[in-house]
C-alpha cells in the first residue's frame, strides 16, 4: 500500500523553469519605471503571486501608483510572460519528470497541479503535460497564493483525499509553507531541499518513487 494517495506539483521551479521569462518581464517594467531589478530580487519572488511581486519591486520606486497605475503595469507585465511562453516546448521539462509521473501512474497514485500562476494550463499545454494530471489547481482558483494553503486544499477537496495523504513537492519556501499549513507532507527539491520545512529533500525528482512507497 503506497504512503500517499496523490502527489501534488507546483509547477514552476518543478516541472520546468519560467524564471528566465519572469526576469525578462520583470525587468523591462522595472526598467520603464527606473527601478533597480536583478536576478536575485526575481529569486525572491519565486513562489510568490503576481500581486505581491509587483508590490515588492514597486516599494524600490519613489514614485506612488494609483490602483489604475498599478493594474495598468500588472497587464504590461503579464502581457510580456504570457508572449514569452510561446518559446516552450517539451524540451524545457526538467529531467526526470516524464519518467516520474508515469511510473507515479503505474503506483496508482493521482498526480495534480498546484501552483499560484494564472497561465499554469497556458504553460502546461505549451509543453505537452496539460492531459496528464489528475486535477489542476491554479491562481485563477484562489483570492490567496502561497505561502496561503488555498491552492493545496482545493485539490484534496475537490477529489476528496486526506490531506494526510497529499504530499506536495516544491521548489520555494512559501510553497512548503502553504503546504505546512494545509497539513500535508512537502517535498522539497533545489532550493528548498535544505528547508526545515521540508519534511523531504530531493536531490532529484526520481527520488519521489522511494518517498511514495514508504
Amino acid at each position: 500500500m503506497n504512503k500517499y494517495e496523490i502527489v501534488i506539483f507546483d509547477l514552476d521551479g518543478v516541472i520546468l523553469s519560467t524564471d528566465k521569462l519572469h526576469y525578462k518581464a520583470w525587468k523591462s517594467l522595472a526598467d520603464k519605471e527606473n527601478i533597480y531589478f536583478d536576478e536575485e530580487i526575481n529569486n525572491s519572488l519565486r513562489g510568490v503571486n503576481r500581486v505581491d511581486s509587483l508590490k515588492k519591486i514597486l516599494e524600490k520606486s519613489t514614485k506612488t501608483y494609483s490602483n489604475e497605475e498599478f493594474n495598468q503595469l500588472m497587464d504590461y507585465k503579464n502581457n510580456l510572460y504570457v508572449e514569452s511562453l510561446k518559446s516552450l516546448s517539451n524540451q524545457d521539462i526538467f529531467p526526470g519528470v516524464i519518467d516520474t509521473l508515469k511510473k507515479l501512474k503505474e503506483m496508482n497514485i493521482l498526480i495534480a497541479i498546484g501552483s499560484s500562476s494564472k497561465n499554469a494550463k497556458t504553460i502546461l499545454k505549451q509543453i505537452g503535460l496539460i492531459d496528464e494530471f489528475d486535477y489542476i489547481s491554479d491562481g485563477n482558483m484562489i483570492t490567496r497564493g502561497k505561502p496561503f494553503p488555498d491552492v493545496f486544499e482545493i485539490v484534496s477537496q475537490n477529489l476528496k483525499i486526506d490531506p494526510s495523504k497529499c504530499l506536495v513537492v516544491e521548489d520555494a519556501v512559501a510553497g512548503l509553507e502553504a503546504a505546512k499549513v494545509a497539513k500535508m507532507d512537502a517535498a522539497g527539491i533545489y532550493s528548498a531541499s535544505s528547508s526545515p520545512l521540508a519534511d523531504y529533500s530531493l536531490k532529484n525528482i526520481t527520488d519521489l518513487l522511494d518517498i511514495v512507497k514508504k
